[in-house]
C-alpha cells in the first residue's frame, strides 16, 4: 500500500511562490501517475497538475506558466513548485498517486496566499 505525505505549504504574499513535496511509501511509487489537487471552502477538489510515470505533464488554465510538477523517482517524491501567487490560489493542496490498483490521497497542506 501506497501512503502520501504532504509538505511546503504555509502563509505566503501575493507574487511569491512556495514549493509543495509529496513523499510516498512504497515501491510503486514510479510507475504511478501523481498529481496535487486543491479545495478552497465551498468548493470542489480540482485537478492542478499531473505528470505521469512518463513524466508527461498536465495543468489546469488557472496556473499554467506559474506552477511546475516534477518528480524524483529515486526519492520517492513529487513536487510542486508554485510561483506567481495570487490569492485565488489560497486552498488545501492535496498530493494523488493513482494507477490501476490504487487511488491514494495524502491528508493535505494549506496553502494560503495574502494580498
Amino acid at each position: 500500500q501506497v501512503q502520501l505525505v504532504e509538505s511546503g505549504g504555509g502563509l505566503v504574499q501575493a507574487g511569491g511562490s512556495l514549493r509543495l513535496s509529496c513523499a510516498a511509501s512504497g515501491s510503486r511509487f514510479s510507475i504511478m501517475t501523481m498529481g496535487w489537487y486543491r479545495q478552497a471552502p465551498g468548493k470542489q477538489r480540482d485537478l492542478v497538475a499531473a505528470i505521469t510515470s512518463g513524466s508527461m505533464t498536465n495543468y489546469a488554465d488557472s496556473v499554467k506558466g506559474r506552477f511546475t510538477i516534477s518528480r524524483d523517482n529515486a526519492k520517492n517524491t513529487v513536487y510542486l513548485q508554485m510561483n506567481s501567487l495570487k490569492t485565488e490560489d489560497t486552498a488545501v493542496y492535496y498530493c494523488n498517486a493513482r494507477d490501476f490498483r490504487y487511488n491514494i490521497w495524502g491528508q493535505g497542506t494549506q496553502v494560503t496566499v495574502s494580498s
